[in-house]
């Protein structure tokens, strides 16, 4: 443990450790460093132990063994007895990195973030410095990143939904900083043999390219460092711009084309990478990206536009342009209804929830072998007694739903006969008449995967 006797320097991280947590970190909560067990990992560790008898927050650690080393397992065995020694508790986590990947860090990367996410903990603490966000900046400039991922990594990054908020408390503190402090307090570290090899982009910036622009420009760490805020606040600025502009033009989640053409392109694309980093969308190549813009800015009220992302699709449909799963063949889908207020149907991403009712929706006296199904074709419906029955094609062209909608959206048949079909409602021959007991009937695309365990609806069963 470290010592009480603090020297100039030990003060100086302390307080960078200290900041952070009295920032974002109240008294209780539950923070995780990520021990990898080298140099950077192993002194934030010391810190944050000093941290925690002030301010009274649970710590845990965590390693993700990649098991890219030969020296894996031993780096793994080195957290577990000096977590024990410190009385953290410790998750080893052992993952698989695909060696196919064209990017072995990035690939590595990407595996332990997903870990990071799936945590029991409220902050994700990493390790990271002002060296690491200096290589991060120049590597996305080689890259031709925009001004996101010439940002860099943020102190703080907020919890997302199942997952942790991230903290990097030494992001502004120097590698020799840390280095000094680990020696002072005879502090033992596992080193990484692939940190020299130089074969990896960061790497080479490390021992070849930041050894000669030191020589010339001492301050670049910190000159670098600044450069990543401003181009936060850009960043944010743009965010900001482009929240007002979907507020403009959103409807019914998607995007009303008419008012992206009053947008510059420029407006237009920001728009754009907004709206698919809120959907949780990869974000396409920068030039992809601009025919996306123009496209979309010329295309007129009637357009069929098919824009292809990655996992999805960008498509429009009277006036709107929406992103949507990418076009397959639906699912094929028999699934009985036994009188469940709720029935979960994942197979097309939401529930059917069934309301006793009084004199309205699907007569219960009517029903009998209910089965969940999708479109087949050639199914007719005559949801007005006024009229004829129709093509159940027609019907969804005329309520306005989308054509890649049509063949998920769920049907219900009484036997063989359609009862009900969501967004369009139910068949005259099943509505309840005055008085009657009835189940209204209603569609949720909440992706909900598990059955309800409210009280069921008397319904004649299935006969087998």
């Amino acid at each position: 443990m470290v010592s009480s006797k603090k020297s100039l320097s030990d003060n100086a991280l302390f307080h960078s450790v200290e900041s952070v947590i009295t920032r974002w970190v109240d008294p209780g909560r539950r923070v995780m460093l990520a021990l990898s067990g080298g140099i950077d990992s192993v002194v934030l560790l010391e810190l944050l132990l000093h941290a925690r008898r002030r301010y009274a927050f649970q710590l845990a650690a965590l390693h993700v063994n990649h098991q890219l080393s030969p020296y894996a397992g031993r780096w793994a065995e080195f957290c577990r007895r000096w977590c024990a020694l410190r009385g953290v508790p410790l998750t080893v986590v052992e993952v698989t990195v695909p060696r196919t990947a064209a990017s072995l860090e990035a690939a590595a990367r990407e595996v332990r973030y997903r870990v990071f996410s799936e945590q029991p903990a409220d902050f994700m603490v990493l390790a990271h410095h002002v060296d690491d966000q200096a290589e991060t900046v120049l590597l996305q400039l080689l890259r031709g990143a925009g001004v996101k991922g010439l940002s860099a990594m943020p102190l703080h990054r907020p919890a997302r939904p199942a997952a942790p908020a991230l903290l990097r408390p030494l992001l502004e503190t120097p590698r020799a900083a840390i280095e000094a402090f680990a020696h002072r307090h005879a502090l033992v570290w596992v080193e990484d043999e692939s940190n020299r090899h130089l074969a990896f982009d960061r790497n080479f910036l490390r021992h070849e390219i930041f050894p000669t622009v030191a020589r010339r420009f001492p301050a670049y760490r910190q000159t670098l460092l600044r450069a990543s805020r401003h181009l936060a606040e850009a960043d944010a600025l743009l965010n900001e711009m482009a929240a007002a502009d979907l507020s403009c033009t959103a409807r019914d989640g998607g995007l009303m084309l008419a008012a992206l053409r009053v947008l510059s392109p420029a407006r237009v694309k920001n728009l754009l990478r907004y709206f698919l980093v809120a959907q949780q969308f990869a974000l396409p190549s920068t030039r992809r990206l601009e025919e996306m813009a123009h496209q979309l800015r010329q295309a007129k009220a009637d357009a069929q536009i098919r824009l292809e992302l990655v996992g999805a699709e960008i498509r429009c449909f009277r006036g709107v342009a929406w992103v949507v799963p990418p076009d397959t063949a639906p699912p094929i889908l028999e699934v009985p209804w036994r009188g469940e207020a709720m029935l979960g149907v994942p197979e097309i991403g939401g529930s059917l929830l069934f309301e006793q009712v009084t004199g309205q929706g699907l007569s219960l006296r009517r029903l009998e072998h209910v089965i969940v199904r999708l479109r087949r074709g050639g199914e007719r419906l005559q949801p007005d007694c006024r009229r004829p029955r129709r093509r159940l094609k027609n019907l969804l062209q005329e309520a306005a739903i989308p054509p890649w909608r049509r063949s998920v959206l769920p049907l219900l048949f009484s036997g063989d006969r359609l009862a009900w079909v969501a967004s369009i409602g139910a068949d005259c021959a099943f509505q309840a008449a005055a008085g009657e007991p009835g189940v209204a009937v209603s569609w949720r695309e909440d992706g909900s995967m598990h059955p309800s365990r409210t009280p069921s609806i008397s319904v004649t069963p299935p006969q087998d």
